[in-house]
């Protein structure tokens, strides 16, 4: 008997370990989490009891808002000014669905209703509840001129300032109306996300935003960080002469790496990065070798989350790709196509917009953001984001050199017809990457920055699943062009519509 009852002693006693275990981790390791969720019914009441907090761009316009519904005016419902605009970016709240998204979802404890700081005596014996306002780095401008020059076709554009990390644009098509899932119908909110869930003929969801969700191989524009592999690993590969040749054969195979065309090109970096020459390139990658072109992706942000202000919890942000070094090492072939942004590398336009930023940085990538500051519900600035380093693929010395080439590229290599202004001194990257079945497709991108003498903006746009021919001078050279004349003419303080006719918002 007494053997009985220590048994189920100890029984009793390993439960009350496990509830005391499970209360102590949701108290201490989970308790913000689900403080904050969307699922938490006294969220859920307080988002429909009490205006959330507002939603603004960098110029000031509300981006989100609450407004009071029904006669006594003691329910409100989010509203979204700017719509598929800014959607992609700000997310939504869908209150009969139980979820957010985007910034919405990212700074939920703050713009909802929570205990703020007492002023004054009185409310220190009778707290105050109230939601604060988050300001953003977004110009609805840019993102006006990258939505009209998108066409409606899928695409995204990122505009970056370099020195501090903030995101001045992020535009994506497909997009979607926010609007609808705010509605307090769970029937109404179901059925768009429903509708808005489903991937449309190119395979991306409106419900999502494709700048940061979609990879792409990134083509030609890799060739920047091949470049700044040999400058960091191999210098001596700066100024080698390459063949001048229509193909490659790589190591340990027969099959050719052709240029575009099947035209010869060659020489050292000078001439190849301008020209883009892929069988040159492809050599260059073998010749810096698996291990240390590896390394290079790596610390230019490859295989990392970028920390930008977005949950992380659903695939809000998705990793840009470059095979391992061990992957690579008894495949020499992928390695010269992986110089050159082919094989299986894969990136995202934030990523790309990034690699841009870090030529422009003097080799620095900081993190880049989208919250400039947290404000209080009488106006007051709560607290301010501050500027941090991310990554540092390069030194000032080493990105330097490769300022001049990119300028090439504009000036008299692949995007010398885009049509840049002389004086905003562009500094650019075409890419062209196969794809498809039997790559019957084109993705085209382009990174850029500006001015090159003293950068400001970089800016990274890609439009894929074109047609099989087309380039990313002539399809996405025309849209970079428009959103560097639109974030330097906002950075001078003038319209943002640019200068050309063409780059009106």
């Amino acid at each position: 008997m007494s053997r009985r009852l220590s048994m189920l002693a100890s029984f009793i006693l390993l439960l009350f370990v496990v509830v005391a275990a499970q209360s102590a981790y949701i108290q201490y390791f989970r308790a913000s989490a689900l403080d904050a969720s969307p699922l938490n019914p006294r969220i859920s009441s307080v988002s429909n009891t009490a205006p959330r907090g507002k939603i603004l761009a960098a110029d000031g316009t509300i981006l989100a808002d609450s407004l009071p519904i029904g006669a006594s005016g003691t329910a409100y419902q989010r509203e979204y000014p700017l719509g598929a605009l800014t959607a992609g970016v700000v997310g939504f709240v869908a209150p009969a669905l139980g979820t957010t998204w985007g910034l919405e979802e990212e700074y939920n404890s703050q713009l909802t209703a929570h205990s703020q700081p007492a002023q004054n005596f009185e409310q220190v014996l009778a707290p105050t509840s109230a939601s604060d306002s988050i300001q953003t780095t977004l110009y609805p401008a840019l993102q006006k001129i990258a939505q009209v020059a998108l066409g409606g076709e899928d695409g995204a554009a990122v505009v970056i300032q370099p020195q501090t990390g903030n995101v001045m644009a992020m535009y994506s098509n497909p997009t979607f109306e926010p609007e609808y899932l705010a509605s307090p119908s769970y029937k109404s909110a179901l059925a768009y996300y429903n509708k808005m869930a489903k991937n449309d003929a190119k395979g991306f969801p409106p419900l999502g935003l494709l700048a940061t969700q979609q990879t792409f191989p990134p083509g030609s524009t890799f060739k920047v960080i091949t470049t700044a592999a040999a400058a960091v690993f191999k210098p001596a590969l700066l100024t080698k002469s390459y063949p001048n040749v229509a193909f490659y054969i790589p190591p340990d195979t027969q099959s050719k790496l052709f240029n575009d065309g099947g035209y010869s090109c060659g020489g050292n970096v000078q001439l190849m990065l301008p020209l883009s020459c892929d069988p040159g390139y492809g050599h260059m990658g073998v010749d810096i070798g698996a291990l240390d072109l590896a390394k290079e992706a790596d610390a230019f942000g490859f295989n990392s989350n970028p920390p930008i202000d977005l949950p992380l919890g659903r695939p809000a942000v998705s990793t840009a790709f470059f095979p391992s070094a061990s992957s690579l090492k008894y495949n020499v072939p992928f390695v010269a196509y992986s110089a050159i942004g082919q094989g299986n590398v894969r990136s995202t336009t934030l990523q790309q917009a990034l690699v841009a930023s870090a030529i422009a940085d003097g080799g620095t990538i900081m993190t880049p953001h989208l919250m400039e500051s947290i404000v209080g519900p009488d106006g007051t600035v709560m607290s301010k984001y501050r500027d941090s380093v991310w990554k540092t693929p390069l030194t000032a010395a080493q990105a330097n050199f490769i300022v001049p080439l990119m300028r090439k590229v504009v000036t008299f290599g692949t995007a010398s017809g885009v049509g840049f202004l002389s004086q905003d001194e562009v500094a650019a990257k075409t890419g062209t990457a196969q794809t498809g079945v039997g790559n019957t497709n084109t993705d085209d991108w382009m990174i850029a920055f500006a001015p090159a003498s003293h950068p400001t903006v970089a800016v990274a746009v890609v439009k894929p699943f074109q047609a099989k021919g087309n380039y990313g001078a002539p399809i996405a050279g025309p849209i970079v062009k428009c959103l560097i004349e639109g974030a330097l003419a906002i950075q001078a303080g003038q319209p943002s519509t640019g200068t050309s006719s063409t780059c009106a918002s």
